[in-house]
């Protein structure tokens, strides 16, 4: 018999933390699923403990392919998949054991294409020690398309949209469309927006479940990305197009798309300042110049309106189109994002 769900797990470098990851799925309350964890040619010991578990666990398939990214690995599982619902889950996070039982009886009980939930960040500051920050908003049921679009801005602004892993996927609905992971970095959000771009029947539940953790020094969250500042243009134009799709243009939603954009282009002026950027200080002042002085900057600061102190603050220097201030902010940035990820977890949790 087919599996209720489906689980996708892409596998690189991770073999001080897959274990977990696996360990987690099997002590689900709920049994009915399958893993199809994708080993993408991983140097390191991963494909083996996987390929360990799967011995001793006929519900866990492993296919071994070479290095192709994150999309080629979920989209590989996609097209060997036979459950009724898509979980992806990444092999370095782990999830509380009713996860599953609970959001398939959402998706059961509302005939959901899309049950989203609650979820926590955990930050490692060492080994042992983290910092928890809890993500959810309150429990809602969106029984037409026209009812989601318009609260749709409320689910981004507590970044339930963002991720594939906190929700539970209608395969039919995934497949009924064509839908696949683009080849492309930051390759979770386009194809979040591809599949809420036409949802009809979303599921929201405040309870949380899935442990996203950041520990990896070598992780995307602190590695510098040459093209992160375009990356963020583009993103910046799929929701603009996105609510145009929708026909959705209230005060509330233009506030939140134009907020969301600004916070994000905090994080492109830091990037520049990572210690893996190699650009000239030169080359650094005239991409910031050129940067605070773009239209979509300007009318940003004009609708957003920040939530915390702290980012009146740090928009201060953009407002003022001040190169040099705003060089020098996002130099403390960077000096306390890599010196004390503690303090710099919880600035980003409170802004």
């Amino acid at each position: 018999m087919e599996p209720m769900v489906s689980i996708i797990m892409p596998v690189y470098k991770v073999e001080d933390y897959v274990a977990k990851a696996i360990e987690s799925v099997q002590n689900q309350t709920f049994q009915d699923w399958e893993l199809l964890i994708v080993d993408d040619g991983s140097p390191d010991e991963s494909g083996e403990i996987c390929d360990l578990y799967a011995w001793e666990d006929s519900r866990i398939r492993v296919f071994h392919k070479e290095n192709g990214g994150a999309p080629s690995a979920r989209n590989l599982a996609m097209d060997h998949a036979s459950g009724k619902y898509y979980f992806f889950m990444d092999a370095d996070d782990w999830a509380e054991p009713k996860m599953l039982a609970d959001m398939v009886a959402l998706a059961e009980r509302d005939q959901a294409q899309i049950v989203v939930a609650g979820f926590f960040i955990d930050t490692y500051y060492a080994d042992e020690k983290f910092r928890r920050d809890d993500f959810f908003v309150t429990d809602v049921v969106y029984s037409d398309a026209d009812s989601f679009h318009k609260d749709a801005y409320r689910l981004f602004d507590k970044n339930q949209l963002y991720a594939p892993w906190n929700k539970l996927w209608l395969r039919s609905y995934i497949e009924e469309k064509h839908l696949r992971f683009p080849p492309t970095f930051w390759d979770d959000f386009p194809f979040i927006l591809s599949v809420i771009r036409d949802v009809e029947r979303v599921t929201v539940t405040s309870k949380q479940y899935y442990h996203f953790i950041r520990k990896r020094a070598e992780s995307e969250t602190a590695a510098y990305r040459p093209g992160m500042y375009e990356k963020r243009e583009e993103e910046h134009g799929w929701m603009k197009e996105l609510y145009r799709h929708w026909g959705v243009n209230d005060e509330a939603s233009r506030e939140m798309v134009a907020r969301r954009y600004i916070e994000r282009f905090i994080g492109c002026l830091e990037n520049l300042t990572n210690k893996n950027c190699t650009l000239s200080r030169k080359e650094k002042r005239r991409q910031v110049k050129a940067m605070i002085s773009h239209k979509n900057v300007r009318r940003s600061l004009r609708l957003a309106k920040p939530h915390s102190f702290m980012m009146k603050v740090m928009l201060v220097p953009i407002r003022m189109k001040s190169v040099t201030l705003t060089l020098l902010e996002a130099e403390v940035i960077t000096a306390v994002k890599s010196r004390n990820t503690k303090i710099f977890a919880a600035l980003k949790a409170s802004r």
